[in-house]
């Protein structure tokens, strides 16, 4: 009943946040947005903020178990989505503004029904900055002024011990595309990526006159555009490989040679010690390159985010609400894609899910993403995930869950990028 009678509050308020994008660590309407409809629902509730524009409030049982449901504020940059800032460039075109309502809707419904009193594990919502890995020369500033350490919101917020008192993680996220029923997907692996720069270093003389004493950067570059090419029969099919080369740094003209050029990268694999193996790979590619034409390059590496293989232990409560509901028809089990999230940060330290939903219609990050259904989105699904609550209570084994720390995180990170 909770969740009809709030229907239309939430789905107003997800208009608002969607009308008013903003990209990560300046979602400071959206933050506002947020605290204000949780102090109208509970004037006397607790807020702890964090990386600049992160949030979390609990509901305290005393229990030994605390389950996390965490949401993302940032949008997208996406200037050319009909809805973006015109300032900006920012569009919530990822569906991070659903999962924000999605968060309240849920709430809303534990404090005024006080179902949480009767779990044996506490609740915490944590609203979380910045999961979107873009706008990096304005992060690049915090960094250099000391108010972050990582581009992602979850890493941050771990190193900031946020999650230290977080056994398990729950995450929502929008599917992509339309279908025919409204559909839950689970088990749906993420890829994890880091980033590659290689600056070409070769000689520069005049290209008409002296081309012979040369040693040309560009042909570096496109010897190893060559190379990676044809490597892509050495990378495996199951790790989804993904490998996107650009140009991006080059003083280039057409009457001297290039003696500097700069190729960047990412790398996506579905996991870590492939993304290794592939970057070596990578890397000697680079140096056969350069070496081939007489030149040099050097390497640098930007690690972006961790690959999320979902827990499966907890997915199976999730499929057993499904199967109990009557509203929601069907269920996606198993696909792994090669999109990234900063959740697969978070998934190292503590076992993390992510619920999928529909209701959208377009591409996921394209200008023609927008929701469809939002008495599914605002109300069935809410109520379904209250439902996956109920499941988990009283039934977790806590011998199948771990627990790592923020230094066992950063052990790792260094590890990929040394």
């Amino acid at each position: 009943m909770i969740f009809n009678e709030q229907y239309i509050a939430i789905s107003e308020l997800a208009k608002k946040i969607f009308e008013n994008p903003e990209l990560g660590y300046k979602e400071i309407k959206t933050k506002e947005t947020v605290i204000n409809f949780l102090r109208k629902i509970n004037p006397n509730i607790y807020i702890d903020e964090f990386s600049t524009t992160g949030l979390k409030t609990s509901f305290y049982n005393e229990k030994d178990l605390t389950i996390a449901f965490i949401a993302e504020l940032d949008a997208v940059y996406a200037p050319t989505h009909k809805s973006a800032d015109p300032e900006t460039g920012a569009a919530h075109n990822c569906g991070h503004y659903t999962q924000v309502a999605i968060a309240l809707a849920l709430y809303r419904f534990f404090y005024q029904s006080e179902a949480y009193k009767k779990y044996d594990f506490n609740l915490t919502f944590i609203f979380v900055p910045a999961e979107e890995y873009l706008d990096l020369a304005f992060r690049d500033e915090l960094m250099a002024n000391k108010k972050i350490s990582y581009y992602g919101g979850k890493p941050e917020a771990m190193k900031l011990g946020v999650f230290d008192d977080i056994d398990i993680g729950i995450c929502v996220h929008a599917m992509a595309g339309e279908f025919a029923e409204r559909t839950i997907e689970v088990n749906c692996d993420l890829a994890g990526f880091l980033y590659k720069k290689y600056t070409f270093k070769g000689k520069a003389t005049h290209a008409g006159f002296d081309p012979f004493s040369a040693k040309n950067a560009y042909s570096m570059s496109t010897l190893f555009n060559v190379a990676l090419g044809l490597s892509r029969q050495q990378l495996k099919d199951s790790e989804m490989v993904r490998i996107n080369p650009i140009v991006i740094n080059s003083d280039m003209s057409t009457n001297v040679i290039p003696n500097n050029i700069t190729v960047g990268t990412d790398l996506r694999t579905q996991s870590v010690d492939y993304m290794k193996e592939a970057a070596m790979k990578m890397d000697d590619a680079a140096r056969g390159s350069a070496i081939a034409l007489q030149g040099e390059v050097s390497i640098a590496t930007q690690m972006g985010y961790l690959p999320f293989v979902q827990n499966r232990y907890l997915s199976e409560f999730v499929v057993k609400a499904f199967h109990k509901n009557n509203d929601i028809k069907a269920i996606s089990n198993g696909n792994a894609i090669s999109a990234a999230g900063d959740i697969g940060d978070l998934s190292l330290m503590i076992p993390c899910i992510q619920i999928g939903y529909s209701g959208f219609t377009g591409t996921i990050h394209g200008d023609d993403f927008i929701d469809i259904d939002p008495e599914y989105i605002y109300k069935v699904f809410p109520r379904f995930l209250s439902q996956v609550f109920e499941e988990l209570n009283g039934k977790i084994d806590k011998t199948k869950l771990y627990k790592r720390t923020y230094k066992d995180y950063e052990k790792l990170i260094l590890s990929i990028i040394d």
